[in-house]
Formats: structure tokens, C-alpha cells, sequence
């Protein structure tokens, strides 16, 4: 469906209701280009699939069209350029292959590379791209800003895992990067993922009434994710290394946009990094894709201590998204104006939370004072302000607003059912949406026919009414996040389910960096209560390639891992983890892998645990029940 004239109007009229100043982030994303990746505008695999697509946003020229917000519209243009730049003549970027930068530093003998993208595949070219134009040097150390997958995913199309091993090639993360990366695609990946579709508009077209863009970057690419774990630590703010002739001293911000994350400062080149805490956008307090909430008060106070640590001496600034920024004046403005959004943001929403407002109401009340929200780097391109503002009220207080009515809801499908009969039925509830939507109040239709659709999913008028309603939203929307949300969610009314090609929470060089903590508390996470009865069973598990045991105790359906070998027990088990992990996840049967089992005991015992265990959900629904 195309714009309706109420949602060409709102667009049309978006850029007169604030002021801003001028719009120097033109400048500074074009600032440095050298070169693009040639006329092969195609990145594929080995096996020749699609992995990145240069053309895929080339419809986004000119002037914005009804179907997209005009301020998105021009922070698409700028997030769509790509090539190699360079940031100072020590420092290059690679922009524009995957939803991150890619980060080189010229040392005295080859290159640092600062965050490796998501795919081996787009990391091989952004650094064949690098050769080719400055030069065929080896990589020399790989730095990790932080512990999501876009900033370390392809590493082996930069490395291998023998440069690393061997010593060659220092792999430098800030402390915990190792658990957190793995820890975030496991417990909740499924569902993370699943979401994930719909934050990043993983499955629509691009075109002017599909994905435009996530806000951070351009898209997420679909290649072959891999892991090399650290080998030196960044342990406290203050530490400094040298690595290929080149200082660096560190910031630990831990517990900000992810996390285990970083800053650091390259004092030979005047360089500072602020790794994914600083953005061209107000970023996620919570990703809508699903997380832990993250700290606004820390988040900002992290940038109010980089400035101070480093301010001084900083004459260029740049991050893992986004574009760099020159001039002391300039990038104070940029961090001290971005600090203050996420002070303003916590602050602010705590005092209405003191107030008696809740999420809800704090989301709808809380608006950013003018000298802050006139800047296009404070704009809600990937963050949004009402779901940040929720975030910090949830962090405090939690998901329940105090009121009695709403500490025993009904669930959405029952909830349904009894409004679509309170409001006289499924017809009677359409005929007054479709007058709501025919005035523009889409916003209010969406939330009335998703009772409808919930109540009745094969409901068609319904599912087409709610998925107008939230193409015009959509289009609508400044925030990337929030159209991929409802454009998605409109295609999938109309067309159904389908699955990503690729899970890149699944990775298997993610799953193989699980500890052994880590598989025992995916298993009780996956315990199914009514398999599990009234069973009681004591396991011996020894995990053969760490040579490190562990006491399993299944009782009044909780499963406790615990180390250590168990005096008695129904079987002693000896596997290796990479064994345990399939089966954990209902990947492999286990009469498939039983010859990799050993056992000491009543092998049915563990058979029996293993189907206790539920696979996750696959692609359920999100728009409907």
C-alpha cells in the first residue's frame, strides 16, 4: 500500500516542528572518501551466495518520497555511502559493508584492525580493499571494541585462528568479552533472533516502501560469523599497550552499550575512539530486539570521564558505526551535547517515575529540551526516546506499573477474544477502526485490530486493516528500528512467516566457545517441567576436552549443575562439550550420537534427561498469536 495523503502531509510537514542547526554530518560521512569497492558491486560466499549487495540501496536519491520519513530519508543517504576513508593519515575506515566499520591503524609494520564486521566474507573484502589501496601489509593485532557480534563476527576473514594462537597477532577485548559475547546468543537467542528479523528489516525488500536502512548502519550482512577468542585483556581505565609502534591508552565502560565495551586514545595520533558509545543517533537503552537493559546514568558519565581523559588531546574522533568527526571545538560540542542527551534521558525519567507517572506515561511527557534535540546526531534514528524512556523506568522499577488491574493480565489471545466481544464483536470492531484509519488515527487502529487479529488469526479483513495500519506508521516513522518493526510485521500479516536463510545467533563458532556453565544452564533453561514429572536423578558429567566434572541433580523439575564428581549416581557420563551441545539443543538425537557417550551406569538415565529437554520455538509469531 502506498502513503495516504494524512501520512504524505505528516511527512511533508516533519522537518518545520523543531529547529536544529546546520547539517554538518554531510560533511563529515564524506569527509576522507578514497575509494568504493569497484563495479562488482556483489559480495559473495565461496559458494556463491549473495552475502552483501552495494546496490541494494540505491533507490535512496533525491528527494524523500511520501513512504519515508524526511529526516530519515536523509540519514539513509549518508549511512548508504561506502568505500575506504580516511580518518587521519594514520587511520582508514572501511564504512558501507556491513551494519558496523571496520577500523584499520597503520603500525610501523602492517595493520591494526579495529572491529572485524560480521561475516568473514564482507571482512575479506573490506581488507582486500584496504590492500589494494594502501598496500599488501600483514594484520599485526585485531582490537574488539565491545562484545556484540557486528564488531567481531568476522574475524577470520582477517585473521585465522593460528595467527592468534601462534602469538602472531594479539586479539585485545576488555575483560569479560569472551563470556558476554557467547552469553547474549544463548540463553535467549531464539527469541533475540527472532526479533532480530524484525528490528533490521532482515526480510524486506529495499525499496521506498521496504527497509530503509536499520538507523545504525546500513543492513546486516548474511555470511559466515566466526569467534577468535581474546588474547590480552583490558583489564581498568588507565592501561596502556604498544602495540606495532603504536600507544594506546584504555577506558573501561562497562555496563553502557554493551556489557564489556572500551574506549581508547591513540595519543601519537590525537585519536580518540569511543568505540559504540558515542553515535550519529540516540542509541538503544533497550535494543527492541531484546536485551538487558542497559545504564543511562553510566552511559553518559562514561562520556563525561573520556572527555576529561582524553578531551584535551583529541583532534579526531571516531566509532565502530557512523562517520568520524574533526576539531577539538567540534567533537567536544558532539560528546559533552550526546552526553547530556543520555543524562537528560535518565534523569528526567527518573524524576516523573518519582512522580507517580509510569513507563507509558513518562514515554508520552518526555521531550528533549531544544539545544539538545536540535542536533542531527541526537535524533532517534536507531534509539527511540519513548522506548528509552520505558527502559529506564523498567530498569528501576521493573515491568509492572503498580497498578492492581495489571498484576494478573490476561494474555494477549485471551485479552483479545474478550475485548472483540465487549466492543460487539469482530465486525462491529472493524467497521470503527476502518473510520480511524480513514481519519489518519492509525496509531490507535493498530492497537484495537491487533485484538482482533489476536482474538481470530485467520481473521483476513482484519490482518489487511492491521497491516495498513502499520505500513502507514512505518512510513511514518523517523527511528529505522521502528519502521522495519511495523513494515515487517505488515508483511507477515499478509504473507506469512518466513525464516532468515542464516541464524547468525546460532553460529557454530559462537556455540563452540560455550563453557561448560554455560551448556548446563542452557539444559535447565530448556527443561520441560511436565517431561520431567516427578523424576528424580543424580548425573556425573565429565566434559573430556577440559577434563572438568560436574554434578547434575534433576529434582521437583529444576535441573542443578553443580562441580564436581557426585558420590553416587545413576550413570557417570564422559563427553566432550561440542557432543553435549547438539544434543542440549535437540539438534542431534541421541542415538546419533551415542557412540560419543560414555557411560558408567543406567545409560537410559541421561538418555532420559536429554528428552526432557524442549527445542526452542521457531520463527513464532509476533504480530499475531
Amino acid at each position: 500500500m502506498d502513503a495516504t495523503s494524512f501520512t504524505a502531509k505528516r511527512n511533508a510537514a516533519f522537518l518545520d516542528g523543531w529547529a536544529r542547526t546546520g547539517d554538518h554530518e554531510a560533511a563529515f560521512a564524506k569527509r576522507g572518501f578514497t575509494c568504493d569497492w569497484g563495479d562488482d558491486r556483489i559480495v559473495r560466499a565461496a559458494d556463491n551466495r549473495e552475502i552483501w549487495n552495494f546496490r541494494a540501496y540505491d533507490y535512496i536519491e533525491g528527494e524523500a518520497p511520501d513512504s519515508v520519513n524526511p529526516s530519515l530519508w536523509r540519514h539513509a543517504k549518508l549511512l548508504k555511502l561506502s568505500g575506504l576513508f580516511e580518518v587521519h593519515p594514520r587511520i582508514w575506515q572501511i564504512r558501507g559493508f556491513d551494519l558496523s566499520n571496520l577500523t584499520v591503524i597503520l603500525g610501523d609494520t602492517g595493520y591494526i584492525v579495529i572491529d572485524p564486521l560480521i561475516s568473514t566474507e564482507v571482512a575479506s573484502a573490506a581488507m582486500e580493499l584496504v590492500r589494494r589501496q594502501l598496500g599488501d601489509r600483514p594484520v599485526t593485532a585485531v582490537i574488539y571494541t565491545h562484545s556484540h557480534v557486528d564488531h567481531f563476527g568476522g574475524v577470520k576473514g582477517v585473521i585465522s585462528q593460528d595467527d592468534a594462537d601462534s602469538g602472531r597477532v594479539p586479539v585485545i577485548a576488555p575483560v569479560g568479552f569472551l563470556h558476554y559475547a557467547v552469553a547474549e546468543n544463548v540463553i535467549a537467542g531464539p527469541a533475540m533472533l527472532r526479533r532480530s528479523t524484525y528490528m533490521y528489516g532482515s526480510l524486506l525488500p529495499r525499496h521506498a516502501c521496504g527497509q530503509c536502512t536499520t538507523g545504525l548502519g546500513p543492513a546486516v550482512s548474511l555470511g559466515t560469523v566466526s569467534l577468535i577468542a581474546p588474547t590480552v585483556d583490558i583489564t581498568h581505565t588507565g592501561q596502556t599497550l604498544t602495540v606495532d609502534g603504536v600507544e594506546i591508552e584504555f577506558q573501561m565502560t562497562p555496563e553502557t552499550e554493551a556489557p564489556a565495551e572500551m574506549n581508547f586514545f591513540f595519543p601519537q595520533f590525537g585519536a580518540l575512539c569511543l568505540a559504540e558509545n558515542a553515535n550519529g543517533s540516540l542509541h538503544n537503552v533497550l535494543t527492541p530486539r531484546g536485551a538487558l537493559v542497559r545504564d543511562a546514568k553510566a552511559w553518559g558519565d562514561y562520556l563525561t570521564e573520556a572527555w576529561r581523559l582524553f578531551g584535551a588531546r583529541t583532534d579526531v574522533m571516531f566509532t565502530s558505526h557512523f562517520w568520524p568527526r574533526w576539531g577539538r571545538e567540534e567533537i567536544e560540542s558532539f560528546v559533552l551535547k550526546h552526553r547530556d542527551l543520555y543524562r537528560y534521558l535518565h534523569d528526567q525519567s527518573v524524576r516523573l517515575m518519582n512522580q507517580g507517572l509510569v513507563g507509558e506515561e513518562i514515554a508520552e511527557a518526555l521531550e528533549l529540551p531544544p539545544a539538545i534535540a536540535a542536533e542531527w546526531f541526537n535524533r532517534g534514528y536507531y534509539g527511540h526516546l519513548k522506548f528509552n524512556a520505558r527502559a529506564v523506568y523498567q530498569r528501576y522499577l521493573g515491568f509492572f506499573d503498580g497498578n492492581p488491574a495489571n498484576l494478573d493480565k490476561l494474555p494477549p489471545v485471551d485479552a483479545g477474544k474478550r475485548y472483540v466481544e465487549f466492543m460487539g464483536g469482530a465486525e462491529a470492531v472493524l467497521e470503527k477502526a476502518q473510520v480511524c484509519f480513514d481519519d489518519g488515527d492509525y496509531r490507535w487502529t493498530a492497537q484495537v485490530v491487533s485484538h482482533v487479529v489476536f482474538a481470530d488469526p485467520t481473521n483476513k479483513p482484519a490482518r489487511e486493516l492491521l497491516a495498513q495500519s502499520f505500513e502507514q506508521l512505518g512510513y511514518q516513522a523517523e527511528n529505522a528500528v521502528w519502521r522495519n518493526f511495523y513494515l515487517t510485521g505488515a508483511q507477515e500479516l499478509r504473507n506469512g512467516v518466513f525464516a532468515l536463510p542464516l541464524a547468525a545467533g546460532g553460529a557454530p563458532e559462537l556455540m563452540a566457545a560455550m563453557s561448560p556453565e554455560m551448556i548446563l544452564d542452557l539444559m535447565s533453561v530448556r527443561l520441560n517441567p511436565e517431561k520431567a514429572g516427578d523424576r528424580r536423578l543424580t548425573i556425573g558429567l565429565t566434559f573430556t576436552d577440559v577434563g572438568r566434572d560436574f554434578t547434575l541433580t534433576l529434582a521437583n523439575a529444576v535441573l542443578i549443575a553443580e562441580p564436581g564428581r557426585p558420590a553416587i549416581a545413576d550413570v557417570q557420563v564422559s563427553l566432550a562439550r561440542m557432543t553435549l551441545l547438539p544434543l542440549a539443543t535437540r539438534a542431534t538425537a541421541f542415538d546419533k550420537a551415542s557412540t560419543a557417550v560414555k557411560t558408567d551406569g543406567d545409560a537410559n538415565a541421561f538418555a532420559g534427561l536429554i528428552e526432557m529437554l524442549d527445542p526452542p520455538g521457531k520463527w513464532f509469531g509476533l504480530s499475531e498469536p
